[in-house]
């Protein structure tokens, strides 16, 4: 079956502005063009369309999608399981946030007492769904899949206390940091500092701590470009700058 621009965003539940849109940035191209000069879609497009608004639904950037979807070697039967997998763990990550506000309402009520802990569960849950969508391919592959389960179960164990305080480190962390890069050197004793904090910050969520792993980790920080972007984003060569400071605190050189 063939569809018209009109029809097929009728067909999705969006707007024949944003078909057009996906055509003008090539992510989804019409099959033909008809002699009245009007877009044509087939049943590729269709399933593409598809592929496209499940990504979008998992806070997928549009840049990131065409890189995926336009990729001759995207396999879309293996790209509906992962999307099946994302969704899951979107719905158990509402489910305990459902559950928790349900919580809170009886405790507010007076029906119902709630420790700290289970108050901030929803929150730690969805802070480590997050991770592992922007990060948790590449850091999974570096440090494989127990190291991984083994901190997000940490996590979800941090009492309200230990979410405070990891979370005022790693400000503290930014703040030491950007004080460092104005100094230039990654051996001064701010820099330094810096590095401490950061290993600090890292036991909040490693099981064990290792100098190797610590330094592999801060060259990861350059290598991966949305590592560098989150460290770069007020100052640039921050990522560098930081893993210099964590080669020098560790004496270990990637």
């Amino acid at each position: 079956m063939e569809y018209t621009v009109q029809k097929l965003a009728s067909l999705a539940g969006i707007s024949t502005r944003t078909l057009r849109y996906y055509d003008e940035i090539g992510i989804l191209k019409p099959a033909r063009i008809n002699s009245s000069g009007y877009r044509i879609y087939g049943q590729a497009e269709v399933d593409r369309l598809q592929q496209i608004l499940f990504y979008r639904e998992l806070g997928v950037s549009l840049d990131q999608i065409k890189e995926i979807v336009t990729d001759p070697s995207f396999d879309g039967a293996a790209a509906l399981m992962e999307h099946r997998q994302k969704l899951l763990e979107k719905r158990e990550q509402l489910d305990l946030l459902i559950a928790n506000v349900e919580k809170t309402i009886a405790m507010t009520e007076g029906r119902f007492k709630m420790s700290n802990k289970e108050k901030f569960e929803g929150f730690k849950k969805k802070m480590i769904d997050e991770n592992e969508k922007k990060y948790g391919k590449e850091v999974r592959a570096k440090y494989g899949d127990d190291v991984v389960n083994q901190s997000n179960a940490k996590v979800m164990n941090m009492s309200e206390e230990q979410y405070q305080e990891v979370t005022a480190l790693a400000e503290e962390i930014k703040t030491i940091l950007a004080a460092a890069m104005k100094t230039g050197n990654p051996a001064g004793e701010l820099a330094q500092k810096a590095a401490d904090l950061h290993k600090r910050w890292l036991t909040y969520y490693w099981k064990d701590y290792s100098k190797e792993a610590h330094a592999g980790l801060a060259q990861m920080y350059v290598d991966d470009e949305r590592f560098k972007a989150y460290y770069d984003k007020d100052q640039p060569g921050t990522a560098e700058f930081l893993r210099d400071a964590i080669e020098i605190y560790t004496g270990i050189k990637k």
